[in-house]
């Protein structure tokens, strides 16, 4: 078992270190890794090669080839090996124990245990130490610019334009898709109808466009339609297919998430016109051939369900199987994969399987070679790992720059959060994607932090009290069990699951009551609610209904956490198991009995799998909902018990031995009946009976004879049947004082008190299902009596409303204004559509509050289109509502890890939720963090920081929070026998988050702040050190011009799409004139401040010192203007701007040395003039030129990646994404920063790549 790495027990020892020269010792440099033999009595260096200063451990901590970096340098960024946060020098001598060094972090003096940290003398003369700090900066890359862009399409200027305001990611915007070379049949009906609007219209040119050209491996290449929700892709969709009608492609595959969602399609097809094109469900349809006269499809949609794609008949014909024999092996019509991210989980994350949902979607569009695919989601591609279906794009494979699907996902790992924006770019450019959403201006945002009552407190205390007693009295439980259990067990696996289930409920019902609030309030204000949630608690309604003696009538609504816990310890508590009584003549005649029945043959386990072998499909219908794929076998097939009827066995000996000693050979123990090996029974050699040797009584130890017989042959059948009872006894004895023991854990749970299930709770409040819309998937509901006691289970539908059109009914009867509250589950709500429609008669502004957030961020997303689609009166208002425990806060990581992340290819729209941001806590840093609180709190490591709410003067409290910090992680299973964290724990965000629910608020809210403030000063640090990735950055300067004409460095074959490099002029100095009237703006908004002004660094370099313009910005940070580069992405502390420089108080002097360091610097860096980098060199220069590659950078990624990694300076090394806006034409390009040292090396290696794929090319003809 590995543990936290802050205690490394028995690590190898690293290998010895070189010997150092006579009265030193060696050190590599943190940059460009040239070894240097230092004195032993200096505390830093400055590398001769690239001029970087760095500090090492005092002379007196290290011994001769023994020195360790302290800095500049972050761990993740250092050359050396690092194992988490611990950093091992590469000639670091042998040692023991490593303790994990804190973050670089600002000391708090006066705290017990805190080290003291002497001050390093000041560098030495020849350091430039402002030049190192402003290369850090530029490095850093520019500031985030406006993430979107208004919408046209940019080639085509057919059709009307689209009814809302259509929005693009600025880095999509900077593309430009390839020549409409495609003549649509069906564009004189659009334009006459005016039924699809431009930007749909130009959908329809590039997907037929593109459905014309093959991918390298000879398939047909595939099309991906990336819209927001409520942009129209249903009716895009439609239009399609009538397109291909007109060239006699007259089958169709429309795959999709709800069977409802039919009713949508017919619609669709309707509005474009195709009224004659029939749709078929699926579901409706037999197993039997489809164009069979039976049946009679010949021609027309089939519309199904991915349940349904994955589905298979009791006889074992598989819908799959069904829809290729009907579209053929030459089928060349459209296969449309609506709401595409379904299939996303074809490769999962480590540990998991992928899902049969996206393994089915793979195998149709291999058996399907020559199809028109259509990949169609506003979530498309949450992750890269995500797009692993999407094989028709041909991002990976035969003829890329990726052998396959995993090496495509590492590269792009390396690219950081703007890589998967390339691939949008990309696509685009090859004319195969298109992603446009609604604008979200006028729409709101809020998150809400909700307060727990005291009431809800006091409950959730007691629940955590209650949950803690559980798993001591579980472990005890196991502990009594002559058989042992697996510290893994299925047990702990439930355990956990249903810990996380039950304090989620916890946190929804915390909730209710602002729930209930919000909405009278929105109702007041002549608005109407939309409440969406992802779970109804419909099974635990059933399991109550079940067991109520009342049968359908119930006192009150039934609280789902109390059932979800009932229901937990019912099935799995672990009991020992109860034995079968025997007395008597009974007693007897039943071992006759089984001694006459007993079969020497193949046992349970043996037969079923023969039987196995016998099946090799599914034997049932198995249209469920396939998000629960993950927790299905990977078994097709069910194993069907053979009947116990057989005839008994008349085997010899010879026959029976052979069965046993065969490679199958599995019996049952006539005393137990369990199935077991055979070569671990015995066999009597007179009745021929197995049994156990530890069933027997008395136990049988040790070998026996080849004529051993069993107490019954021996005519001792009293004696064994004595001791069988004697121990049957025992059994039961230890079997009821167990399950006196479960009781009793049962009637606390009834005895708690918990809240009631929310969903039935809000509804109840809000008025009843008369005032209320219900948009879900169950299918009966607890309703409240008339006369107010006592409640009823009953069907959601009336008599005059099937099942099947509930939902559709209670959607027409809010859009009505009949009910102006709707409460919306993912099950059944997906692509319904519920804005404030202009044809509507109810168009209130939709109030949007999401008081349960989805597992991950594109249902979030899915969710957040239903209340925003085209055609609205008003956008709509978004409330996020969290209960404030710090736990929960791990559903809102989940979304804001994606709406940050994902960029172009998600439609999350990064505007939709700015302050979730702030909720991020699952990220590399939040990982980093993590493990720096496991240290701080298990291995109680010096605090260099305070947990909030504590102070230095009372370091006991401080002391006594740890002791309980500690104990609480060891009550929710992180801290292992109170003195470790597993291996894959320390960094497990999710866990930790989840497993934090299930502690008291207080306890849970004050290690949250601690793992928070941690986290903070991580990214502070990154940020300070110019490591911060914050995707596509703006490069800003006064003037930027291109520079010449861009250069053509490769060709796409299939596209005809290029790679091109732009070299760019940028002008980054700030004027005297502006520097001083942005003083005086700031002087005006910050009155009183004394530390605003022009400063110049205390220290000279070559006879000159370095100028800037500070002002206040985030707290206890400055932001620092420069002469020459303008003002800096990063702010500076106080203390190292007090450190580094002086103010000046002579304006006379800041304006002459202002404007001497603007002049100087528009020739030469800010190493002067004998820099060993030449003009190459752009560090702090006013006037530089930058090249960025733009256009397709995936075909030639791999080349970019080889030379870039070839580089010497780190910073060439990264793979940087920018986005660059000339001042005077607004050209806009955004793609890869070449530094200009890698210039010329690039355009070699493209150049070779290039011959390389022109002569292939022409092999191929």
């Amino acid at each position: 078992m590995e543990h936290h790495p802050a205690v490394l027990r028995n690590s190898p020892p690293p290998p010895p270190p070189p010997e150092p020269l006579p009265g030193g010792c060696q050190i590599s440099c943190a940059n460009c890794d040239e070894v240097h033999t230092v004195s032993r009595s200096v505390s830093e260096f400055v590398c001769f090669g690239c001029g970087l200063v760095q500090a090492i451990g005092r002379a007196d901590e290290v011994s001769s080839g023994d020195v360790e970096l302290t800095h500049p340098l972050p761990p993740e960024e250092s050359d050396e090996g690092t194992f988490h946060d611990v950093k091992f020098s590469k000639h670091s001598s042998q040692q023991e124990d490593v303790t994990c060094p804190p973050p670089p972090r600002e000391v708090k003096e006066g705290f017990s245990g805190a080290p003291k940290l002497s001050n390093p003398p000041p560098p030495t003369e020849d350091v430039n130490e402002v030049a190192i700090e402003v290369e850090r900066e530029e490095d850093s890359g520019g500031v985030a610019g406006e993430t979107f862009t208004d919408y046209r399409p940019p080639k085509l200027s057919v059709g009307p334009p689209h009814p809302d305001p259509i929005v693009e990611t600025s880095s999509l915007s900077a593309v430009q898709p390839p020549e409409p070379t495609y003549d649509l049949r069906i564009r004189g009906d659009l334009e006459r109808t005016e039924a699809l609007s431009c930007l749909q219209i130009e959908t329809l040119v590039y997907a037929s466009q593109k459905h014309l050209q093959r991918l390298p491996d000879s398939t047909r290449a595939g099309f991906f339609l990336g819209d927001g929700a409520g942009v129209g892709k249903g009716r895009t969709i439609a239009g399609l297919i009538l397109e291909n009608w007109q060239y006699g492609r007259k089958k169709a595959l429309w795959i999709s998430v709800g069977s409802d969602l039919k009713f949508d399609a017919r619609r669709d097809l309707d509005d474009v016109g195709a009224k004659f094109i029939e749709v078929h469900a699926l579901n409706k349809l037999p197993y039997s051939k489809l164009d069979s006269k039976a049946v009679g499809v010949k021609e027309g949609v089939i519309f199904l369900t991915y349940s349904s794609l994955i589905a298979s008949s009791e006889q074992g014909r598989s819908r799959l199987k069904q829809l290729v024999q009907w579209c053929g092996k030459d089928y060349d019509g459209l296969i449309v994969f609506d709401e595409c991210h379904k299939a996303k989980n074809l490769v999962p994350e480590a540990g998991q399987r992928p899902t049969r949902t996206g393994e089915t979607v793979l195998e149709i569009q291999a058996l399907l070679p020559e199809a028109r695919v259509v990949y169609c989601s506003a979530t498309g591609a949450s992750e890269p790992r995500n797009m692993g279906y999407m094989i028709r794009l041909g991002l990976w494979g035969t003829g890329t720059s990726f052998l396959d699907f995993p090496d495509f996902i590492g590269s792009l790992e390396k690219g950081g959060v703007g890589a998967l924006e390339l691939v949008a770019m990309d696509l685009k450019a090859r004319g195969m994607y298109l992603c446009r959403t609604l604008s979200y201006k006028g729409a709101e945002f809020d998150v809400v932090e909700v307060p727990l009552e005291d009431k809800m407190m006091v409950m959730y205390n007691r629940a955590a009290e209650f949950w803690v007693y559980l798993k001591e009295k579980l472990e005890s439980e196991i502990a009594l069990l002559t058989t042992k259990m697996p510290k893994n067990s299925q047990l702990w696996l439930l355990y956990w699951g249903n810990h996380q289930r039950f304090f989620k409920h916890m946190c929804m019902s915390a909730k209710v009551p602002a729930v209930v609030k919000i909405c009278h309030q929105a109702l007041a204000e002549d608005k109407c609610v939309v409440i969406g949630l992802q779970s109804t608690g419909e099974a635990r309604t059933e399991d109550a209904v079940a067991k109520s003696v009342n049968g359908i009538e119930l006192d009150d609504f039934i609280s789902g956490p109390r059932e979800l816990l009932l229901k937990f310890i019912e099935e799995s508590y672990p009991l020992p198991e109860k034995p079968a009584s025997s007395s008597g003549e009974d007693g007897v005649k039943e071992l006759q009995r089984k001694r006459r029945s007993v079969t020497t043959g193949v046992s349970y386990t043996e037969r079923t799998r023969k039987a196995a072998k016998l099946q090799d499909e599914s034997d049932t219908e198995s249209e469920t909902d396939s998000e629960s794929e993950s927790m299905e076998s990977d078994d097709e097939f069910q194993i069907s018990e053979i009947s116990d009827s057989e005839p008994e066995s008349t085997e010899s000996d010879d026959g029976f031995h052979e069965s046993m000693e065969s490679n199958n050979g599995f019996h049952i123990c006539e005393i137990c009946n369990s199935d077991t090996e055979s070569d671990k029974l015995l066999q009597c050699s007179r009745c021929k009976q197995v049994m156990h040797p530890a069933c027997l009584v008395p136990p049988v130890t040790g070998s026996v004879s080849a004529d051993w017989s069993c107490l019954l042959c021996e005519g001792k059948a009293e004696e064994y049947l004595r001791q069988k009872r004697k121990s049957i006894a025992q059994q039961l004895e230890r079997y009821s004082k167990a399950a006196e023991r479960k009781s009793q854990i049962l009637d606390a749970v009834r005895s708690l008190d918990l809240p009631l299930n929310p969903l039935d709770d809000i509804l109840d409040q809000l008025g009843g299902p008369d005032k209320v819309a219900e948009i879900t998937g169950r299918r009966h509901r607890l309703i409240r009596e008339r006369d107010g006691n006592g409640v009823r289970y009953q069907p959601r539908n009336s008599k005059d409303v099937s099942m099947e059109m509930v939902n559709i009914n209670e959607k027409q009867l809010f859009m009505d204004g009949k009910k102006l509250v709707a409460i919306i589950s993912e099950a059944g709500s997906a692509g319904v559509s519920l804005q404030a429609d202009k044809r509507a008669i109810n168009q209130r502004r939709r109030v949007h509050l999401t008081i349960e957030l989805p597992w991950s961020a594109d249902r979030a997303i899915q969710q957040f289109g239903r209340t925003h689609r085209s055609n609205q009166a008003s956008a709509p208002e978004y409330r996020l509502l969290f209960s404030k425990l710090g736990g929960e806060r791990r559903f809102a990581s989940i979304i804001a890890k994606r709406l940050e992340s994902l960029g172009a290819l998600t439609q999350g729209d990064r505007r939709a939720g700015p302050s979730l941001r702030a909720y991020n806590y699952d990220s590399p840093y939040g990982k980093r963090a993590l493990a720096e609180f496991y240290d701080r709190i298990v291995n109680q490591s010096s605090l260099l920081d305070i947990p909030p709410g504590f102070s230095i003067e009372k370091p006991n409290t401080i002391e006594e929070f740890i002791i309980k910090g500690k104990a609480a992680l060891a009550s929710v299973g992180l801290v292992k026998d109170n003195s470790y964290v597993d291996d894959k724990d320390i960094h497990n965000v999710a866990r930790f988050l989840n497993r934090l629910l299930g502690l008291q608020p207080e306890m849970q809210n004050l290690l949250f702040e601690f793992f928070v403030s941690i986290l903070d000063l991580f990214v502070q640090n990154a940020r300070l050190e110019g490591q911060f990735d914050s995707g596509i950055a703006d490069l800003k300067a006064n003037t930027i011009k291109l520079k010449g004409l861009p250069k053509n460095v490769h060709v796409d074959h299939l596209s005809g799409a290029s790679t091109v490099l732009y070299t760019f002029t940028l002008d980054r100095g700030f004027t005297w004139e502006a520097a001083s009237t942005l003083l005086d703006e700031k002087k005006k908004d910050m009155i009183g401040s004394s530390r605003i002004g022009f400063y110049e660094s205390r220290r000279e370099w070559q006879g000159r010192r370095h100028y800037l313009l500070a002002f206040q910005g985030s707290s206890g940070m400055f932001r620092i203007v420069r002469p020459a580069t303008g003002e800096a992405v990063r702010e500076m502390p106080l203390l190292e701007l007090e450190e580094k420089y002086s103010k000046l108080k002579s304006l006379k002097k800041a304006r002459t040395c202002w404007e001497n360091e603007f002049r100087v610097s528009s020739k030469q860096c800010m190493h002067g003039p004998n820099c060993k980098l030449g003009d190459y060199c752009t560090t702090g220069r006013r006037l530089q030129e930058v090249n960025v590659l733009s256009g397709l950078i995936l075909p030639v990624w791999a080349t970019i990646e080889k030379t870039l990694a070839n580089q010497v300076r780190k910073s060439h090394r990264r793979l940087r994404i920018v986005r660059v806006e000339t001042t005077t034409d607004h050209q806009r390009i955004v793609g890869l920063l070449i530094p200009n040292a890698v210039v010329n090396s690039m355009l070699k290696d493209l150049v070779r790549g290039q011959d390389i794929n022109d002569s292939l090319a022409l092999e191929d003809k």
